[in-house]
């Protein structure tokens, strides 16, 4: 089994072995800001901005 870790002394974003890992909260945000992004952009590009 896994060691129990607080929370508060996880860093966001590790990188072990090749591969990344986000805690639940980094992923969450990140993917909130990707989504806001694209609907930007989709905004853009209907406008004829783009």
């Amino acid at each position: 089994m896994g060691k129990a870790r607080d929370p508060k002394s996880l860093k966001a974003v590790r990188h072990e072995a090749g591969v990344t890992y986000f805690t639940r909260e980094a992923e969450r945000r990140l993917f909130f800001f990707l989504t806001i992004i694209m609907l930007i952009l989709g905004i853009i590009y209907k406008i004829g901005w783009l």
